[in-house]
């Protein structure tokens, strides 16, 4: 059973005397990595990298407790009639942690940070719908060319857009819409996000990070409303070994554990019912495969036949427990307005799909004589191992001879950017609530690690981006994800639902489809 120890408790366990009051109002937070920094512009895009700058920072949008989108810094705005013109009014308490204003001169430095050629962001083409982002990123015109403007003495943030582009605002939530501290960055350079001269404009402050082992946070007495947070701080512990981190948070060494292995689902709802959080969100778990000369999967056969042997119904019931849903789509069902469309012939039953698939290989060229030799990559956790030896087995069947392959989670994202792979484990898990979210994972140069490329995709996105009706943008994205899927640059695995182990004595954990959970909404009871 889950023993509901308190800090004080495990403090005078641990022999060190009663703990400070502010010790028992610290949360502690197991996460499934460490993050790669701490510099908005510098991430890979893990979800758990997103889950510590949200606590962090704050952009001119923030979430609530339920995964709404609510004021940040901007306590108001205009968008103009022809959806080009973005007009933020800025809070007069938003300040650093070090007392500074937070000033749209900060938003201003951001952006162009996240776009400057030298930072090497990886998710800068999410601000290219900006007037000049793209040119600016591809080092053809200077950063102050970029349509955001600081106006009224820093009280004001203007947006310019080179046209309406339909999901821009919701992605002001993502890291790439946050401020840095301008002030910092112009006496450290790019050391301004060290740990020892780092400020930020969340709810909390970073004050010690130990690689692999402890990200230590405290409360930012600066924030705006900082009055109404009560914990004293966070503490983040990557551990890629989710079954260790069971046994922390039964240990109550956790108060959350992040994305517990859905392998255990059944076994936590009986023995830690009251901490096992389940709900649907909008994540998909999938293969990609790399499509560059020299790839042993630039054959469409092989793709196809490679996504048809997986049996989904298999991993989804048997290996994870039933606490994820078999995916047949990218784009998950439940985005709103929007119908998924399913990759070709995964509706049929496995054994007509399994033969079809050995067809494709003969076909293709390859048989008992001449297997299909390829590597499988996938970052370190119990979880993605199983299925990995799973898809293998799977593999097997056609004759596939597949080579596992394993690395830490930045390493094996970093890897899979630059198109060092054959075929790889990949997931994305939307911060927003968009069809858009998804399907850029075929368009954008960081997320889309195959190197997928299709001027007809390329087309239908980019006319969906400017498209103000919401019917005939949802037609064209529709009409975008079957052409691409038709083609098998990637095999959708599963549906993710979010997994989480809270601890019953938190207020203010809301489950959401989007899986965010500020912890700035959270409280522990005493």
């Amino acid at each position: 059973m889950y023993k509901k120890k308190t800090h004080q408790a495990l403090a005078l366990a641990l022999g060190l005397g009663a703990a400070p009051l502010t010790m028992a109002a610290t949360l502690n937070v197991g996460i499934s990595g460490d993050p790669s920094s701490l510099d908005p512009a510098k991430i890979t895009g893990g979800v758990w990298e997103e889950d510590i700058l949200r606590d962090i920072y704050e952009g001119l949008v923030s979430i609530s407790a339920d995964g709404e989108v609510i004021p940040g810094v901007a306590n108001s705005w205009e968008i103009s009639e022809d959806g080009t013109t973005y007009t933020f009014h800025l809070r007069d308490d938003a300040k650093w942690s070090d007392g500074t204003a937070v000033t749209a001169d900060d938003f201003v430095a951001g952006l162009r940070h996240q776009l400057d050629p030298e930072t090497a962001a990886n998710y800068a083409q999410r601000l290219y719908p900006l007037k000049n982002a793209q040119a600016i990123n591809a080092g053809d015109k200077p950063l102050d060319s970029l349509g955001a403007e600081s106006k009224d003495n820093g009280k004001t943030l203007v947006l310019t857009l080179s046209e309406p582009t339909a999901y821009f605002f919701k992605s002001l939530v993502l890291p790439i819409g946050y401020p840095i501290p301008a002030h910092l960055k112009k006496e450290y350079g790019a050391k301004w996000s060290d740990i020892g001269h780092i400020e930020t404009n969340g709810a909390f402050k970073p004050t010690k990070w130990v690689s692999h082992s402890e990200l230590t946070t405290v409360k930012n007495p600066h924030f705006h409303d900082a009055d109404a947070v009560s914990l004293e701080g966070v503490d983040y512990f990557p551990m890629e070994d989710k079954n260790a981190g069971i046994q922390r948070f039964r240990a109550g060494e956790l108060d959350i554990l992040r994305d517990f292995p859905a392998s255990r689902y059944q076994w936590l709802k009986k023995n830690l019912a009251d901490a096992t959080q389940l709900y649907p969100s909008l994540g998909t778990y999938y293969y990609v495969y790399n499509l560059k000369d020299g790839s042993p999967v630039t054959d469409v056969r092989v793709r196809k036949a490679l996504s048809l042997a997986i049996n989904r119904e298999v991993i989804a019931e048997k290996l994870l427990d039933g606490a994820v849903t078999p995916a047949t789509t990218l784009v998950p069902p439940g985005t709103s307005h929007y119908d998924a469309q399913p990759q070709p012939g995964l509706d049929a039953p496995y054994a007509e799909r399994l033969n079809t698939a050995k067809a494709l290989m003969e076909e293709a060229g390859y048989g008992p004589n001449k297997p299909l030799e390829l590597t499988l990559r996938y970052n370190s956790s119990d979880e993605h191992k199983r299925i990995a030896v799973a898809v293998a087995a799977m593999w097997k069947q056609l004759g596939v001879k597949a080579q596992l392959q394993n690395t830490e989670a930045n390493v094996h994202y970093a890897d899979l950017m630059a198109g060092k792979f054959e075929v790889g484990r990949a997931a994305w898990i939307s911060s927003i609530d968009d069809a858009q979210n998804f399907l850029q994972l075929l368009l954008q140069k960081s997320n889309n690690y195959g190197d997928y490329q299709n001027t007809e995709y390329q087309s239908l996105m980019a006319r969906s981006d400017t498209e103000q009706d919401a019917d005939a943008r949802e037609s064209l994205m529709e009409r975008a994800e079957t052409l691409a899927l038709s083609e098998y640059p990637l095999t959708p695995i599963y549906t993710y639902s979010s997994r989480n182990l809270v601890n019953p004595d938190l207020e203010g954990w809301a489950n959401n489809a989007l899986d965010m959970h500020p912890s700035r909404w959270i409280s522990i009871e005493k």
